[in-house]
């Protein structure tokens, strides 16, 4: 990762150009770090840095334990007397016996990135640089330098957090023994759940979700849910077009969804039925456990449904999604499509500092089945129709094969949505224990605005954070991140944004190596991506860096035009107008020459009874927007670029 290292330089000394500071000793100490910790300094111990970073915003200091690995100037006995005194000034100035925690347990910022921490903590004292700490007013101009120094540190030590490498053999291995071990812990969760809890837990899901729930219960009742194939992979390996022509029906989702009603484009064709093998429960394929990169500390484990689950797992998740965004309740307190809410509120929420993010950790992997079992107590179709579709056991490398106590893991079309409901349930149980009075629908709608859920991205007022993480993690047996949660400061994150005070401070991340040259096509796709975010967040020397050293020496100069962000070309976006090289000799519009991204979709040939499913099944009247959609189908083995004439627009 060498060019990242020069790509790292160009950053740091074009965020110190920006916020006034210089960065030579930082970048010594950056390459001094490499050559003994290597590419794990920029993926591991500078994503720690930042997390760090976060944490004393939302706390208001620089506590002693933060930045660990990291150099620390020690105080003189002159400095620590000054300190005393400041605090004696502090006391009497704000009229109160003890001052902020800063005091008693602040301490100096880290050498590394100093330049830009001293515009955010005292240097030596470790106390956020604001009105509560120092008695006087910041105006709007240093908050703005200070929320550039907080973007800049996040910039240089988050931007390598999440490229795409795989994790060592040895992380891979912890990951999947924890995720065992989380399954072990939600079954003594199952066998401790209190009568209380979980009756609390059923009745006010039914105040949230019972008239919702109730449609959907008629619905499956009535066999009004249209099946659907996802466009990912399924433990039986079946791809594409292949899906259509599924052969195994387990026995307990038949007994819900019988395989005539849901395998056959009509019931002229019932012979088909006698190729289907019907699993009995102890014959069930198991889901594949797989790991993906997320960070090069831990990957993300995915559990591969088989084709029959996944199949109808889509036909409950599209109920589910349909019913709640379309209540005009419940659609201000869950999300499933649209992140904009989640991340305005948090904007909210580190400016006036009303409302809290949080975060949880193994989020889905934590929600049992007798969870699922109280949300839905209350609409018997539907939860035979959950529970039907929930895969038993799991295949986990190194592990064999396993029984799961959770409901599902991430790749179950339904662990998305009933985690949501799940969390938001739990979250009112919290706000009932706060208030101290028994929920009702009343009660609920006052909290439009305050309260969201989008996955694991949760916000609700500070004012009921405590007894809510009380009921998340004591009453319901969840764990809530308390590095990715935020509700002391003016730091906020959720759904992908991160604000300070109102600002943005969201950052431009690197998801693959640079390419070495053309035929690097996925690497040139993500380089041209990233050159344009930084362009778009202001970081223009980078922005062009890496066009002059990087993207025209493997595209070539003349064929990486400037082009608008709608354009399916390979180019540089730009607040100035874009390039127009030739018009078009038949449409009468402006054509450039560049590269233009192909995806390879596989062959994989379908006719007769699985091409009529296949139509049936389609969603709206208008045709397939793939022609050849029974010829090749399933996701790209490969992508390429291709040199062509397209449009800049």
């Amino acid at each position: 990762m060498g060019n990242m290292k020069q790509l790292l330089q160009v950053l740091l000394n074009e965020l110190g150009s920006r916020c006034a500071t210089s960065t030579t000793s930082d970048q010594n100490y950056i390459a001094g770090r490499m050559e003994t910790e290597g590419d794990e300094f920029l993926t591991i111990s500078l994503p720690a840095f930042a997390k760090d970073l976060e944490r004393c915003l939302d706390q208001g200091f620089v506590s002693e334990d933060a930045f660990r690995g990291f150099k620390k100037r020690s105080l003189s006995h002159d400095e620590k007397l000054t300190r005393d005194v400041m605090r004696e000034s502090f006391v009497a100035k704000m009229g109160h016996e003890s001052g902020p925690n800063w005091q008693e347990h602040g301490g100096p910022s880290p050498l590394f990135l100093g330049g830009f921490l001293a515009q955010i903590f005292h240097p030596l004292y470790g106390y956020l640089r604001n009105y509560e700490n120092t008695g006087c007013w910041i105006d709007q101009e240093y908050l703005d330098r200070q929320t550039d120094a907080i973007q800049a540190i996040r910039q240089i030590s988050l931007m390598f957090a999440k490229i795409d490498k795989p994790c060592s053999d040895a992380r891979v291995r912890r990951a999947l023994s924890d995720y065992v071990a989380t399954d072990q812990v939600v079954a003594e969760f199952e066998r401790e759940w209190s009568p209380a809890d979980y009756g609390d837990f059923s009745r006010i899901s039914n105040l949230l979700f019972g008239d919702v729930f109730s449609r959907i219960d008629r619905d499956v009742y009535a066999g009004d849910v249209v099946p659907k194939h996802g466009p990912g992979a399924t433990a039986d390996k079946l791809k594409g077009n292949q899906k259509f022509d599924q052969l195994e029906w387990p026995e307990r989702l038949d007994a819900v969804f019988p395989a005539g009603e849901y395998l056959l484009p009509n019931w002229r064709y019932y012979k088909y039925l006698d190729r289907v093998t019907y699993l009995e429960p102890g014959a069930e394929r198991p889901v594949r456990v797989i790991t993906v990169p997320k960070t090069a500390s831990k990957p993300r484990i995915i559990a591969i449904e088989p084709t029959a689950m996944q199949y109808m797992q889509q036909a409950l998740l599209e109920k589910i999604v349909e019913a709640i965004e379309g209540d005009e309740l419940l659609s201000a307190f869950v999300g499933f499509t649209d992140q904009i809410p989640n991340q305005d509120m948090a904007r909210e929420g580190s400016l006036n500092g009303e409302l809290a993010t949080l975060d949880l950790s193994e989020a889905s992997d934590r929600v049992s089945v007798r969870h699922v079992e109280e949300l839905f107590a209350h609409s018997r179709n539907l939860l035979e129709a959950m529970m039907a579709v929930r895969s038993t056991k799991a295949d986990v490398d190194g592990h064999g094969i396993i029984s799961l106590a959770k409901y599902a893991s991430m790749g179950s079309a339904t662990c998305f949505p009933v985690e949501a409901m799940v969390f938001l349930t739990s979250i009112f149980m919290g706000i009932e224990r706060h208030l101290g009075v028994r929920m009702t629908r009343k009660i609920i709608r006052s909290y439009v605005g305050k309260v969201r859920v989008y996955g694991d991205d949760i916000i609700v007022p500070v004012d009921v954070v405590e007894d809510v993480v009380l009921s998340l993690e004591a009453r319901n047996g969840f764990k809530v991140n308390r590095n990715k949660s935020f509700w002391t400061g003016k730091f906020r994150e959720s759904c992908g944004k991160e604000f300070y005070a109102g600002a943005d401070v969201s950052i431009v991340r690197v998801r693959r190596e640079l390419p070495a040259n053309i035929s690097d096509a996925e690497k040139v796709v993500s380089a041209v991506s990233m050159r344009n975010q930084f362009y778009w967040s202001g970081l223009w020397q980078t922005a062009f860096w890496l066009d002059d050293k990087v993207i025209s020496k493997v595209l070539g100069p003349k064929n990486y035009p400037v082009v608008e962000p709608s354009s399916s070309v390979l180019g540089r976006h730009s607040c100035l107008d874009v390039e127009t090289q030739r018009m078009s000799p038949t449409l009468h519009k402006p054509l450039v020459r560049g590269y233009v991204v192909r995806a390879v979709i596989p062959v994989n040939k379908l006719d007769d009874t699985g091409a009529l499913l296949k139509w049936f099944l389609k969603r709206g009247s208008d045709p397939f927007d793939d022609a050849n959609h029974l010829e090749r189908s399933g996701r790209p083995v490969a992508v390429s670029i291709k040199l062509q004439w397209a449009s800049p627009h």
